[in-house]
């Protein structure tokens, strides 16, 4: 068995439009097939370090519902985007209150949609929550957390913080395996004290995904032949996909952070004219035949700060928006990504490199017995012969783990897929909020546009408003 396998083609591309306009749609084929179950391999679970084992407590604790075979073919979902997203949805918002006497910490309210429910979470809650997920699921799409700073947080660090861990829980709680668990169900509602035990005492009642799934010992037969091409491609293809949307994201929050300096700089520039219009400096005699004048301007400009201050509420209103509703779609598509990314990375770095491991122990193994036998030396022969046969049902219980493992991730790639959409909804918002940006400011400065005229006085005390750039072009 090639346990790398090689990878026939390598989807290659830079450009956005170009990702989904002729990779995705050849992607949305990879780990199709119509074969039928070939020869399935005897499950033996055997006692050894490097698995998991259940106990028989565990076996007696197993939810029934989650050991049924499901009809068809299991491997393929059929889960659309408004679907996950119905799931739930969570907010998490900060506590204005900090608590504790000596060590002040951050706490968030997590509320649950579906659970109707609303309960305080530190992160380090958040952290042992995601360490379970890890235990439980190690062959599923995990998010990360956001980083804990050390050395203190300051307001953006917090609120950066908050928005991530809302992409977090967001991911977990629409994701179909996690959300039926009972270890989500107890982060999101359960308000009593110490919820980090009562989390660690759930997870025990049982092993991880590969022990309690009736499918784990038929993965492969659910599989594709060409399963570990298929792999590499899809691997490529959302390596391909996060680069194209980290450029359209980095994008985004320029043009977000520009809206926001742009009210800033519109606001700024009302209050130095209203600055300009509230001078009481006296004004000397050499200007004294133009006074009225004077007076004429000052007044009018302290009347324009209003305005100004209208333009930049809307300008921040707009910055705003594309932050909620165009940079945080980007990076919450961006986790899921990732995180795909970081199961690929835990397959080869985890079960597949344990396999390989088990496999070179074996051949030693073999060797070694050969030589005992070649030495005449009974004892080390029954000896050898008994190590074999445990290490002989090691390599075939890796063996259905890398095959689960390539279960899990082929319903993940699915997965991937069904947020694909989110791309019209991400795009749909950052068009309408232009469209409103830009509408609502028209306004504002159309309405502004006749209060300038006491600005401008020429010769004998004639109002002569600007001309357009077109007016002021010299005919060719």
């Amino acid at each position: 068995m090639n346990i790398h396998g090689k990878a026939a083609a390598a989807v290659s591309s830079t450009r956005f439009l170009q990702d989904l306009g002729h990779q995705v749609p050849s992607a949305l084929r990879l780990w199709s097939s119509d074969r039928g179950p070939r020869t399935c391999l005897a499950w033996k679970l055997v006692r050894n370090s490097d698995l998991p084992m259940p106990q028989a407590s565990e076996w007696r604790d197993l939810d029934p519902s989650r050991m049924q075979v499901p009809q068809g073919n299991p491997l393929l979902l059929s889960h659309t985007l408004q679907e996950l997203l119905a799931r739930d949805s969570v907010q998490v918002e900060l506590v204005p209150e900090k608590k504790g006497l000596f060590l002040k910490h951050v706490e968030y309210e997590v509320s649950s949609q579906r659970f109707k429910s609303s309960v305080y979470r530190r992160y380090n809650d958040f952290v042992v929550f995601h360490e379970l997920l890890l235990q439980k699921f190690p062959y599923r799409m995990v998010p990360a957390l956001p980083p804990k700073r050390m050395l203190g947080a300051d307001r953006e660090f917090i609120e950066a913080r908050r928005r991530a861990l809302k992409r977090f829980i967001n991911l977990v709680a629409r994701h179909p395996p996690f959300s039926e668990d009972v270890v989500l169900k107890l982060f999101l509602s359960f308000s009593g004290p110490d919820v980090q035990n009562r989390l660690k005492e759930a997870a025990q009642c049982a092993g991880d995904e590969f022990l309690t799934c009736k499918l784990a010992p038929r993965a492969k037969d659910f599989l594709p032949a060409d399963v570990q091409t298929q792999f590499a491609l899809s691997r490529e293809l959302v390596r391909n996909v996060y680069n194209s949307f980290y450029k359209l994201r980095d994008r985004a929050e320029r043009i977000a952070s520009r809206a926001i300096d742009n009210a800033a700089d519109l606001l700024t520039f009302g209050r130095e004219l209203s600055a300009l219009g509230s001078d009481t400096t006296p004004l000397p005699s050499w200007a004294a035949l133009h006074s009225s004048t004077w007076g004429s301007l000052k007044q009018a400009l302290k009347g324009l700060s209003v305005e100004f201050a209208v333009l930049a509420d809307k300008a921040a209103q707009q910055g705003r928006q594309e932050e909620n509703d165009v940079v945080e779609k980007l990076n919450l598509f961006l986790d899921l990504l990732q995180s795909y990314k970081d199961l690929c990375e835990r397959h080869e770095k985890g079960v597949l490199h344990k396999h390989q491991r088990a496999l070179r122990k074996y051949s030693v193994m073999r060797r070694q017995m050969s030589a005992a036998a070649h030495g005449r030396e009974p004892e080390s022969v029954e000896q050898l012969e008994s190590r074999i046969v445990e290490q002989e049902n090691a390599i075939q219980t890796m063996e259905l783990r890398n095959h689960f493992s390539l279960y899990c991730l082929h319903q993940e790639m699915q997965l991937v897929h069904a947020y694909l959409p989110l791309t019209s909804h991400i795009l749909g918002a950052f068009v309408n909020s232009q469209i409103q940006g830009h509408k609502e400011m028209s306004k504002v400065w159309n309405d502004l546009k006749p209060k300038l005229h006491c600005l401008f006085v020429g010769p004998n005390s004639t109002l002569t408003p600007p001309r357009s750039p077109r007016e002021g072009l010299s005919p060719h």
